[in-house]
């Protein structure tokens, strides 16, 4: 998990000033808070807890769990106002892969705390360097999280091998199909890696989509001020499990790959969509394509 964003400001009020190319401007600050459009959304929404009553499974949560729980959960409940969409929400045990949308260092947290509260355990594949930082990555090894070095390489001398080992036993794992924060200066999900399409078909479980919008309003892209009050809205939708029946049970290669997660990213996109109330572009972004670095600070 990582953290760092806001000018205290937060995100700008009403539409940003154009770029003239068709975009709203791209500093991070998205165009308005996007409540116009979800307000006039006939979508369901509730708020609270996403599924009430639902209880912990016994043993699902460890010591390390209780204690940065009992930290973040209250913070980001008190911080934020979640708005939940649709009817679908995350299933209350079996394995799956979950994969959001990426856009400030904040995600994790808020994303996290989305899960936790849906009484399931968030586990992410995280940066390896975080493992190393004093108490915080004792934390993070001992609640399951799962350490990728830049390199590709985990402790189990495989990219995706901590995942799948997670998966074999029942656990749900977030993977970030995006890899980092989207370089798109709009903040929609830019051309995404192949990871979660591949755990999620060498395990045969579901590849489930989520969308969030709002966590800029916490901590804005790069910036590393967190604000706690007044509470930011975030809006969150989980969708119907992707649709890989066309290449289950078929031999893994990278050309179903890349299909599959372009399926995937605009599964992702459309969700942001309907939170949002705008269309996405209709190319989706590529870093390469535009001479940016897919690591590390790009403003």
């Amino acid at each position: 998990m990582s953290a760092a964003s806001s000018s205290g400001d937060g995100p700008s009020q009403g539409d940003g000033p154009s770029r003239g190319d068709g975009r709203s401007r791209g500093d991070g600050q998205s165009r308005g808070d996007g409540r116009e459009a979800r307000g006039a959304s006939a979508m369901q929404v509730a708020t609270g807890l996403p599924v009430r009553g639902r209880r912990w499974k016994r043993g699902e949560l460890n010591p390390a769990f209780r204690i940065v729980a009992s930290i973040v959960i209250p913070t980001f409940r008190f911080s934020s106002n979640y708005h939940w969409y649709g009817p679908n929400r995350l299933p209350a045990d079996g394995a799956f892969v979950l994969a959001p949308n990426h856009f400030t260092n904040i995600d994790p947290l808020v994303v996290g705390t989305a899960v936790y509260i849906s009484r399931r355990a968030p586990r992410f594949l995280a940066k390896a360097s975080l493992f190393k930082v004093p108490v915080f990555g004792k934390l993070m090894s001992g609640m399951g999280q799962i350490p990728v070095e830049r390199s590709g390489r985990t402790r189990l001398s495989d990219p995706l091998g901590g995942g799948r080992s997670l998966i074999e036993q029942g656990g749900a794992i977030i993977v970030y199909p995006e890899g980092t924060l989207t370089r798109d200066p709009d903040l929609w999900p830019m051309r995404g890696k192949t990871g979660a399409v591949r755990i999620a078909l060498e395990n045969d479980v579901p590849l489930i989509p989520m969308a969030h919008w709002g966590t800029q309003g916490i901590m804005a892209r790069y910036s590393n001020k967190l604000r706690l009050f007044p509470r930011s809205r975030v809006d969150v939708i989980v969708g119907d499990p992707v649709d890989l029946s066309a290449y289950r049970g078929r031999p893994i290669d990278q050309q179903m790959l890349i299909e599959a997660t372009e399926l995937l990213m605009q599964r992702i996109t459309e969700l942001l969509e309907q939170l949002r109330g705008e269309q996405a572009p209709k190319t989706r972004w590529d870093p390469a394509a535009n001479n940016q670095k897919e690591t590390g600070r790009f403003e």
